[in-house]
């Protein structure tokens, strides 16, 4: 299982979807499953931490009132 960290979030992702498709596929011996679980921790860690970032940037461009996001044009 890879252990370095990723290099964004959009890898941390990929990362994270590998590992769940081969848990889903159930074919992992118990030590690399519960290896890859592991891993998959991490990574979701790093995701959110990532997101929670991003939040607390919005939050300044905003003036600390985070709006909904209309992607639509309309708010």
């Amino acid at each position: 299982m890879k252990k370095t960290a990723p290099k964004n979030f959009e890898d941390a992702l990929a990362q994270l979807e590998t590992i769940t498709e081969a848990m889903q596929r159930n074919d992992l011996p118990l030590e690399e499953a519960l290896a890859a679980y592991q891993r998959g921790q991490e990574l979701a860690q790093y995701c959110q931490q990532k997101l929670a970032e991003v939040e607390q940037k919005l939050q300044v461009l905003d003036g600390d009132n985070l709006k909904e996001l209309q992607l639509d044009g309309h708010e």
